[in-house]
């Protein structure tokens, strides 16, 4: 008898540790396309200017490094909870890697843009970043 409660113990804590672990995830890449979404309106102002697009850099190197991890935060199991994630994500992850790859590819390119001050390449890239390839990903794996 004992030994059925301790494994049913142990079962509940595993259990528990999946569901915190999810919400995590969850947690962790809304966090990371918050930050993305603010930094796109940051670089925004800097298009509207006609500004050096120089200061951009950080904060494209910051998206770079999140979208390249992004496809590890979709776990298997984490299209529950306060998250906006289509099921469509799971059922066709090879696309939505591939999606986040284009578009880690054309931060790079916003990124040398930025890093050498050439406004007209950095607003012609900024411009397509949110049609072209955030909304490739928010179309058909984000629910509204």
């Amino acid at each position: 008898m004992r030994l059925n409660t301790w494994f049913g113990a142990l079962c509940l804590i595993a259990l528990a540790g999946t569901a915190l672990a999810q919400a995590n995830v969850i947690t962790e890449r809304r966090a990371g396309l918050k930050r993305a979404g603010e930094a796109m309106d940051q670089m925004k102002l800097l298009v509207e200017n006609k500004s050096d697009p120089r200061p951009a850099v950080r904060q494209i190197d910051e998206m770079i490094g999140f979208f390249t991890g992004m496809p590890k935060l979709f776990p298997a199991g984490s299209d529950k909870g306060d998250t906006k994630a289509k099921p469509e994500i799971w059922q066709n992850f090879s696309d939505f890697e591939a999606i986040d790859m284009r578009l880690v590819a054309h931060l790079k390119l916003l990124r040398n843009a930025a890093e050498g001050g050439d406004v007209a390449a950095f607003e012609a890239a900024y411009k397509a970043t949110g049609p072209q390839f955030c909304g490739s990903c928010h179309r058909p794996y984000r629910n509204r």
